[in-house]
């Protein structure tokens, strides 16, 4: 088994993976280091005889006991190799936090669960109820053991009484096996010697069923060590498969994302080459190239007229271009980029430029392979700093992550030295 610091590094890996397995993980670390006392505890409502009842199954007055709340918190005593636990009492209304973490370590720290309720109260109220249910339904599954004890059957009137409260339990738990037990009869009993009367009070009956509960504690607790590390174990790689799952579609949808834009932009790009060169390849000289004088101010002129026309080209191309961008979620600049003036905010612009183009510039902007690779480099940087595939890479990012924890708390998890 590892040292402490080891297997607190292991469980630290596992609980950052699943934080929902902190009670199993100390359990597991209770069972790796519990040694071969049996641990009892006893729980109930407080003044159900549990104190009484334990310093009777002890011989000795190790419990304080008293008609009033007594035991606030978790109370324990060894006694001829077996460790037994006092809990403070179930009642809701007096409920405090040292209660709580009394309840919480007594589960964590029990093989045999001894559930005492007093005879004379009847029926079991809802908390003790449920308390019943969950405690045998965790026997099913992990083979720790619950005794149910009615306590105090020395105040009822009879045994036809007795045998009413037996019934009337067996309607709420139809499988419930009830211990009848009397602490003052046994104390009588023992201390007048009076063998009979120590038969009757159902505590040496209690303790037969205890030591061979207590026989069937090794193999329950191997049992429940295989069970809670295979749970933590199954879930630990579901995680990791899901995690992995996940990495296998993002990976596919950043190749989708980026194969759907190199396509579109390309196609796009071809379809500029050719409206450009219908543009660009007019006969005669670059009119827009001529400058305008003094006299021309308020007339239209060649030069105007063509400057025009390639400006009604060049904003075409650039809707076309931005368009596309916006398709594929290229909206704006990363915002390190964004200046004062919110007109030069723009991926066209970045890529493209502000001068004013001509003939020549188009040409080469559009029609050559150089210009072409340009723009396709260009856009395709910004795409990459888009914030959807800036939000997509994170993702991917956080899900390698997840498996990289996923595998730790898994190798973690087989470091603790204990046989799964």
């Amino acid at each position: 088994m590892p040292g402490t610091d080891s297997r607190s590094q292991a469980e630290h890996s596992v609980l950052d993976v699943l934080p929902g397995r902190g009670d199993d993980l100390a359990r597991l670390r209770t069972l790796a280091q519990g040694g071969a006392s049996p641990v009892v505890t006893v729980v109930g409502k407080y003044n159900h005889g549990k104190s009484r009842l334990l310093n009777e199954l002890l011989g000795d007055d190790a419990f304080e006991v008293g008609d009033k709340r007594v035991t606030v918190r978790l109370d324990q005593r060894a006694h001829n190799g077996v460790r037994w636990m006092d809990a403070p009492g179930l009642d809701a209304d007096v409920g405090s936090e040292d209660d709580r973490h009394a309840m919480r370590a007594a589960w964590l720290e029990s093989d045999v669960r001894l559930m005492v309720h007093a005879a004379k109260e009847g029926e079991l109220d809802a908390a003790e109820l449920a308390l019943l249910h969950e405690l045998q339904a965790d026997g099913g599954r992990t083979r720790r053991q619950t005794l149910f004890v009615l306590s105090q059957v020395d105040q009822l009137a009879d045994d036809a009484e007795l045998e009413n409260i037996t019934q009337a339990l067996r309607r709420q738990v139809s499988d419930i096996v009830l211990h009848p037990v009397s602490a003052t009869r046994h104390r009588k009993g023992a201390t007048e010697g009076k063998r009979l009367l120590l038969e009757k009070s159902g505590i040496p009956a209690l303790k037969t069923e205890l030591e061979a509960a207590f026989a069937r504690v090794p193999a329950a607790r191997a049992h429940e060590t295989a069970l809670l590390l295979s749970d933590v174990r199954a879930e630990l790689q579901a995680c990791l498969e899901s995690h992995t799952a996940r990495l296998a579609e993002l990976c596919d949808l950043q190749l989708r994302q980026q194969q759907d834009f190199e396509t579109d932009l390309l196609a796009l790009l071809a379809t500029l080459r050719a409206d450009m060169l219908e543009v660009v390849n007019v006969p005669g000289p670059d009119l827009a190239r001529v400058p305008d004088v003094s006299e021309d101010r308020f007339k239209m002129t060649p030069a105007k007229l063509e400057r025009s026309r390639l400006q009604i080209a060049y904003s075409k191309a650039c809707r076309a271009l931005n368009a596309c961008l916006i398709r594929h979620g290229v909206v704006e600049l990363p915002s390190v980029q964004q200046t004062a003036a919110v007109s030069l905010n723009s991926v066209i612009v970045a890529v493209m430029g502000i001068s004013v183009k001509y003939r020549d510039e188009l040409r080469r902007i559009f029609c050559e392979d150089s210009g072409q690779a340009r723009m396709m480099q260009g856009f395709s940087q910004y795409f990459e700093l888009s914030s959807d595939r800036v939000a997509l890479a994170a993702s991917l990012t956080a899900t390698q992550a997840d498996i990289a924890r996923a595998g730790q708390a898994l190798a973690a998890l087989s470091q603790l030295g204990i046989q799964g």
